[in-house]
């Protein structure tokens, strides 16, 4: 079994986590699918292997997630009944997940889980990504003038109609009572990636919104209380195998806990449909910047006829180019988003004032 070797950090490299950080920060309190999803490539990119960088990931993110549920709970955003009866089915998860890991590096080293962690973002990107991104111009061509009700898939409305004795609950976010077993498979899937890829919000916020009904803003609210405990049972079962690099993680946390503040005001004012956008267009971003990192796993592996250095460094850096271009994406939507709001909420209690004032 391969050891675990973990990257060197200097000044600059410090500097850049943490600002890879308040980015991911930003992203999470935003659409609260953990900003994982740029952290773990990010850390990646920097030379974190696959399993160190979702295992830091990890310990980063459950104390991180903790200050956006108390943060957007004061806005009313958090369903915390239906973010516990997830959170318990989302540690099976974990469990399973991390042992997937582990037998992967077991058997082809710390560059085998770079390729099997890349492989997972690039195919879940694809599918959420996608997805997401076809509702936000459905939802943008209405300008958002539907109800909440008007706006449930048909899926959604089934599982709000399904009754099923001594599984029901109430869920504050979809108004309605839900059987517990259908938030089995959510939670599950959104604890498999948390441990796999560090980012089970693929899986939590959108099953929220599409299979649920959780109105989009709630369910990326919610999903912090999963992220919360799937983030602190990855760390545990990561750190039993050596894989935690605290510097790392404690690097990340310091620049995502200003970003993560940031990033919830900005949820505040917006619409679903903005929300969408912005998870839609990062995970899209991110998506095609893992596809140049392939070649050089494989090559790496012997899986492949084997590449120049010259070309493997050219793939690397377009990689890392269009990862750049993802936390600006992710950095520039949210604060315009923040900065847009606070304008308009100005200019709302200016007209409020005069008006007062001609009465």
């Amino acid at each position: 079994m391969e050891l675990i070797n973990f990257i060197e950090i200097n000044a600059t490299t410090a500097i850049i986590l943490i600002l890879v950080g308040f980015v991911g920060g930003l992203v999470s309190g935003f659409i609260g699918s953990g900003g994982a999803f740029v952290l773990t490539p990010a850390m990646m990119a920097l030379g974190a292997p696959g399993i160190v960088a979702v295992a830091s990931n990890s310990c980063h993110k459950f104390p991180k997630a903790m200050v956006g549920v108390f943060k957007r709970h004061k806005y009313g955003q958090v369903d915390v009944k239906l973010g516990l009866v997830m959170a318990v089915f989302a540690e099976a998860g974990v469990l399973f997940g991390k042992h997937v890991m582990t037998g992967v590096r077991n058997s082809f080293g710390a560059v085998g889980t770079d390729l099997y962690v890349s492989a997972i973002f690039i195919l879940t990107l694809a599918i959420v990504g996608g997805y997401v991104y076809k509702d936000y111009r459905k939802l943008k061509a209405m300008d958002d003038l539907a109800d909440e009700k008007q706006q449930l898939t048909r899926l959604a409305r089934w599982v709000q109609s399904v009754r099923i004795p001594g599984t029901m609950f109430y869920s504050r976010g979809a108004q309605a009572e839900i059987s517990f077993l259908f938030t089995i498979p959510l939670g599950f899937g959104t604890g498999f990636l948390s441990s796999a890829i560090a980012v089970g919000g693929f899986v939590g916020v959108p099953g929220m919104i599409y299979v649920l009904g959780v109105p989009a803003i709630m369910a990326s609210a919610t999903e912090m209380v999963i992220a919360t405990a799937t983030g602190l049972g990855a760390t545990i079962l990561y750190g039993m195998e050596g894989a935690v690099d605290i510097r790392l993680a404690m690097l990340i946390l310091l620049g995502s806990l200003f970003g993560i503040q940031l990033g919830a005001m900005g949820s505040t004012y917006v619409k679903d449909y903005e929300v969408k956008f912005t998870m839609a267009a990062i995970m899209l971003t991110v998506l095609f910047s893992r596809f140049f990192y392939i070649p050089g796993y494989l090559n790496k592996l012997g899986m492949m006829e084997p590449l120049q250095e010259s070309t493997l460094h050219i793939l690397k850096w377009i990689g890392d180019g269009v990862m750049f271009v993802a936390l600006i994406v992710g950095a520039y939507t949210v604060i315009s988003a923040l900065l847009r709001g606070m304008k308009e909420h100005r200019e709302r209690q200016s007209v409020s004032a005069r008006e007062s004032a001609s009465d």
